[in-house]
């Protein structure tokens, strides 16, 4: 057992070369074939290497940032399973071959972990895994986890007018990640998070064991709605229940500028947002124009669960500085508000829910930001300034708690940020040309905004939000996984349920072998690295050829 562990720890720390790579792949498909006793589809339409013409168009399918492309560190081979015997298989060949597996669901990885690694890996790409079957009798349904949130929604709105469900804004995110780090969205301050939603899921384990909430036990149940699900498996499917919505409901978009109020508004929008109603959400974009004219406007983007004869007064009464008027909303029904928040038009078709690809994809960095008190109009007029003096996009992205959001416990799953929080800050920078000066250059900036607006947020921990995911935030590298030095990132995004989260994974998965440089660790490191030296001494590469042949 030592020595296994021993062989995958030597091939973490070697580079690869093109020789041990062909060898890796040889074996690989070997091990899948010997695992599914020849009862796969053809090999060539699941396994893609990089020698395979298929590799790159797959690998870019999804990705929404192109800095994690044309990279040595991506991945070893793709596999894209038509079933849930191949996933196994694949876990089960990866182990045995000292490889790391990382999950792809949507392709909205924030900093690129199912794309990137400094050892070889499998990416398992859920493209392929995405049925979903709808229940009205018992208002739930089985979703897939590379089913994406349009896909969701769309199929939602086919069998039911008066159904929703309170995931996110942007339909090609996968179901199987968006879930996993809890899942915000336009109706979390009526239903909650996504992650609030789940009832039951499916879960293959380290050893190729598929389980389901009765079988993976309740502590592991509790840890991947919203805890990384990835650190404990793979996830095949979430059960969920789904929410009544309204047959008619009403959105609105007002813009202004700096020069028409924009900082009195959102230093107002403070103050009252997460004390609104809860069928009644505003969030707000602070921008920027993109360019070298140093402008900015804010946008008031709204739905209410509604009529405008019920909203106006509501607004009236609580926002009237806004001006908001009825010609300034727009009523629709659920699924057009889905589109409409997603940047289409009221009449557009609705199965541009369906389109998992992004035609405009550009670099960016993202970081995120709790608000427990209102941030006094000077700290946000500097903000700002920040966002207008940058010469590519920038914007802020403020999210209202409050409501549901703030009746459910801390502890109830993961996802910690509750009761006391008025909003959620996304920081993001988004950038062309995608060089590695332009990449410093701006990611500087995404740093020099989050310093700046360290006085105005959370504090013990200064809280971040886990789908958007900060590499900043402190590493936990394979080789030195220590508890304590992840619970500098930890704690920022689970606060007092981190500890509690190491336990599970230590239990569940006490080899580590699903882990990435922000997954939940083992309370203490498996093998340490003098370890290695200790047995085997310097004669490294004798092993490795042991471990292949």
């Amino acid at each position: 057992m030592q020595m296994r562990y021993l062989a995958v720890f030597l091939i973490l720390l070697l580079p690869i070369s093109s020789s041990a790579s062909t060898l890796f792949e040889k074996k690989f498909k070997e091990c899948f074939i010997n695992q599914l006793d020849g009862n796969s589809e053809s090999i060539e339409k699941i396994i893609f290497t990089t020698s395979s013409s298929l590799y790159t168009p797959i690998l870019e399918s999804l990705e929404q940032n192109p800095r994690w492309l044309n990279s040595s560190r991506n991945p070893l081979l793709i596999l894209s399973p038509f079933h849930e015997s191949e996933i196994q298989a694949g876990i089960r060949c990866s182990k045995e071959l000292g490889l790391q597996l990382k999950v792809r669901s949507g392709g909205h990885d924030y900093e690129g972990l199912s794309y990137l690694s400094k050892t070889p890996f499998v990416m398992v790409d859920l493209i392929n895994i995405r049925s979903i079957q709808i229940n009205l009798a018992d208002e739930t349904a089985w979703v897939q986890a590379g089913a994406s949130v349009g896909e969701l929604y769309y199929k939602i709105s086919k069998y039911s007018k008066v159904h929703g469900f309170p995931a996110g804004t942007c339909p090609s995110v996968g179901m199987g990640g968006h879930i996993s780090g809890g899942g915000q969205g336009t109706i979390m301050r009526k239903y909650g998070l996504a992650a609030d939603r789940v009832v039951d899921a499916y879960l293959i384990d380290a050893n190729g064991k598929i389980h389901d909430r009765k079988t993976m036990g309740e502590d592991v149940f509790w840890a991947i709605r919203g805890g990384c699900a990835t650190s404990y498996g793979v996830i095949l499917a979430w059960k969920i229940r789904l929410v009544r919505v309204p047959a008619l409901v009403t959105v609105f978009n007002v813009e202004r500028t700096l020069e028409e109020g924009a900082n009195n508004l959102i230093h107002r929008w403070q103050h009252i947002a997460p004390e609104l109603h809860e069928d009644l959400f505003i969030r707000v974009v602070a921008q920027n124009s993109g360019d070298k004219s140093k402008t900015f406007k804010a946008v008031f983007n709204s739905l209410f669960l509604g009529g405008i004869d019920r909203l106006l007064p509501l607004m009236n009464e609580s926002f009237s500085e806004l001006g908001l008027q009825a010609k300034d909303c727009i009523e629709m029904n659920w699924i057009q508000s889905v589109m409409f928040i997603a940047g289409y038009n009221k009449d557009d078709p609705l199965e541009l829910l369906l389109d998992r690809t992004t035609t405009f994809k550009s670099s960016f960095k993202a970081k995120s930001d709790y608000v427990k008190e209102p941030i006094p109009e000077s700290g946000l007029e500097g903000a700002w300034k920040m966002v207008a003096e940058e010469d590519t996009v920038a914007m802020l992205i403020l999210e209202p708690y409050g409501g549901r959001m703030s009746e459910i416990s801390e502890s109830e799953i993961p996802f910690p940020h509750r009761k006391g929080n008025l909003y959620n800050i996304q920081y993001l920078v988004k950038w062309e040309v995608n060089s590695k000066e332009a990449s410093k250059r701006h990611e500087l900036w995404a740093k020099m905004i989050y310093k700046y607006m360290t006085p105005y947020v959370s504090k013990s921990p200064r809280a971040s939000y886990f789908n958007y995911k900060d590499l900043d935030l402190g590493q936990n590298e394979l080789h030195n996984t220590s508890y304590s030095k992840a619970s500098v990132w930890g704690k920022k995004y689970f606060k007092g349920n981190f500890r509690r989260l190491a336990q599970i994974k230590t239990k569940f998965d006490p080899q580590n072998f699903f882990r990435d440089e922000q997954s939940i660790p083992l309370l203490k490191s498996f093998l340490n690295i003098k370890g290695i030296h200790d047995i085997i001494g310097r004669n490294w590469k004798n092993c490795l050829v042991l471990q292949l042949c």
